[in-house]
């Protein structure tokens, strides 16, 4: 299955190769030009029949991680993180480190050895360590070069009928996603992008958009679900199982009301589960598409994820095949005229 190979397959931002792999193999028979630029974005190219618009849909291919930054005289790694982590998830996490992937896991001071203030609240990083299984620091530079990216390691796995746990499905979901609509056929020319450096300020969103100028932007993500008992409801930024999630604002982005209203009608016209995410302070690569050059029409779609950016997010099925087909609807929108020369005056 796509979305577990993705899934399990690392890509610490800036160290996206194995992701982009699976992708260009995935999709090599099926667009019309593949490529990938100088840092690092795949870009998939569909030319259609027809010379517009041009849509750009974005999916990131880079995950959460940690980089080693020191080595120790007895050989432990420490380590700072690469995109925003909760430090409560690290200890005792099974991590894989570099190319190599050689399993570590991230250790601490034993509980019992701790100050009493110690232990009511999460260890900093510099109280954190990896450790490989090395006696000495001689041994770890043999093995680990410090820049080195480490990954969880962490198995996708089936729980119940519609539900799935596994690490990086932000924004791994989105970019399988992106994979199957690539492989479908539209009248006017679309881009498929996969994106690298999104959870470091979404640097190549900023780049990919400057270099192919689209008409109007889809950025296909995995976002955060707070729907877990000590939340109150109105405070679930999304629901498990109530389908993809619509953003109408975000920390970097306040989504354009025309494009918006049409996908709520594809969504409608077409009975797709939908919901609206709720505002919540992170962004996306949305948030640097709409600022491009004069501004670009741009909306995301998202499907809700447990326990997102950890070792173990929880997403459901339904909720991922409803945004591959509101995405699929609203392409074949644009193909009967739909959102065409729709602006705010």
């Amino acid at each position: 299955m796509l979305l577990k190979r993705l899934s399990e397959a690392i890509g610490v931002s800036s160290k996206e190769d194995e992701v982009r792999n699976i992708i260009r193999e995935e999709l090599v028979n099926y667009v019309d030009e593949l490529r990938t630029d100088a840092l690092g974005n795949l870009i998939a190219y569909k030319k259609g029949k027809q010379s517009s618009p041009r849509l750009m849909i974005t999916a990131h291919m880079d995950e959460i991680g940690l980089m080693i930054t020191d080595i120790t005289d007895d050989g432990l790694l420490s380590f700072k993180p690469v995109g925003g982590i909760d430090k409560r998830v690290l200890v005792s996490k099974r991590v894989l480190v570099g190319e190599d992937k050689i399993p570590g896991v991230i250790g601490a001071k034993a509980i019992h050895l701790q100050k009493p203030n110690e232990r009511k609240k999460p260890l900093d990083y510099k109280q954190l360590y990896i450790d490989i299984g090395t006696k000495d620091k001689k041994e770890s530079e043999k093995l680990v070069e410090l820049g080195t990216m480490a990954s969880f390691d962490s198995k996708y796995e089936q729980l119940g009928e519609d539900t799935v746990k596994g690490k990086a499905f932000d924004d791994r979901v989105g970019c399988a996603a992106l994979v199957e609509l690539m492989k479908k056929d539209y009248d006017f020319p679309v881009y498929g992008v996969f994106t690298v450096q999104e959870e470091v300020g979404a640097r190549g969103a900023t780049v990919a958009a400057y270099d192919i100028e689209p008409d109007l932007a889809l950025v296909l993500e995995g976002t955060t679900a707070a729907d877990v008992p000590d939340i109150k409801e109105e405070g679930h930024v999304t629901k498990l199982g109530d389908g993809p999630a619509l953003t109408f604002r975000d920390g970097a982005m306040i989504t354009y009301k025309p494009l918006l209203d049409r996908l709520i009608k594809v969504a409608e016209d077409n009975q797709i589960n939908y919901q609206l995410r709720k505002f919540t302070k992170a962004g996306t690569d949305g948030g640097k598409i709409y600022l491009t050059q004069e501004g670009i029409p741009t909306a995301v779609i998202s499907v809700p994820c447990r326990y997102i950016h950890s070792p173990a997010a929880v997403m459901n099925l339904k909720d991922y095949q409803a945004m591959i087909d509101l995405a699929d609807e609203f392409c074949h929108d644009i193909e009967k005229g739909g959102f065409l020369n729709e602006r705010v005056d």
